[in-house]
């Protein structure tokens, strides 16, 4: 048996499709299933069918799935425990984060918590928040930054993660401004439809954004272009061509240049937390020095 098979079978249990697991294993769809089938192979029992609704664990599917994520975080962690230990991996913090909170609050905020104790190494990878949420599965992050809103929670909120909130953001559906200063378009007055600059699915902030049903309002919102980056829909809203919900703090700057203005009054926005996830269970010296000093949610 190989770890991979369990990674892969962490990440098409989360899925739900073999198609999206490929892709997050970085690995073509036809070498995934024969992976897949090889770990059925040697547990001695299908894992998996599939409907018409997409692909499900079987009971014995469910019953592996309870214990094969903190089996893959396990073996990372012991890994990575032993690396440090041996002297061949200095005790360097793993962190992931979404694309806009790395550009935006991550640097700021770690260089306040290094006013209060020593960092040391740290690794950052920006990705998607599906991409963060796999890596932390996997055991492969020891820490996950994201925007967080309530009703649309992330895979890590279970009892195998803790977390903090450790600050504040919102979304704005913002446009480009026209001659006049207002808003080229307006979702409070407007008639007909609206050019809406959305989020793919791998995005959190998509899942915010959705979760809030703008699209039962009115006007109607009409998608014309979607991507995964808020940066994508930033540099996309700035061109004119259309509504992006866009984090407060990635577009600051334009606001204050005029660049881009509110195309909807303060209810059209949405408050959303920043929170850090970390696995429960213990992890390694520098991981932990590192949490205790962080400020108590």
């Amino acid at each position: 048996m190989e770890l991979a098979w369990l990674e892969d079978f962490v990440a098409l249990s989360e899925t739900g499709n073999f198609s999206r697991a490929a892709e997050l294993r970085h690995v073509t769809q036809p070498a995934f299933s024969r992976r897949i089938r090889a770990l059925e192979d040697w547990v001695g029992t299908p894992l998996f069918e599939r409907t018409a609704q997409g692909t499900r664990p079987t009971p014995a599917g469910e019953q592996f799935a309870r214990g094969a994520p903190g089996l893959v975080r396990t073996i990372a962690d012991l890994r990575r425990d032993a690396r440090e230990v041996g002297g061949r991996e200095t005790a360097t913090l793993h962190f992931a984060a979404t694309h806009s909170l790395s550009f935006t609050f991550f640097p700021f905020w770690l260089r306040g918590v290094e006013q209060a104790t020593t960092v040391g190494p740290v690794r950052l990878v920006s990705d998607s928040m599906q991409a963060c949420e796999e890596l932390m599965l996997q055991g492969q992050s020891q820490f996950v930054l994201c925007h967080h809103h309530a009703i649309a929670p992330s895979r890590l909120e279970s009892t195998a993660f803790a977390w903090r909130d450790i600050g504040e953001d919102s979304l704005i559906p913002l446009t480009t401004p026209d001659a006049d200063g207002r808003p080229l378009w307006h979702l409070d007055d407007a008639a007909g439809d609206v050019p809406l600059l959305a989020y793919s699915g791998e995005s959190g902030l998509g899942r915010i954004v959705a979760a809030n049903h703008f699209d039962r309002r009115a006007p109607t919102l009409r998608p014309i272009f979607s991507a995964q980056l808020a940066a994508t829909l930033l540099g996309m809203a700035r061109g004119g061509s259309g509504i992006a919900w866009l984090p407060a703090s990635l577009a600051a700057d334009d606001v204050a240049r005029g660049t881009l203005v509110a195309a909807g009054g303060a209810d059209w926005s949405v408050p959303v937390g920043i929170r850090l996830f970390r696995p429960a269970a213990r992890q390694s010296v520098a991981a932990e020095r590192f949490w205790s000093h962080l400020p108590p949610a």
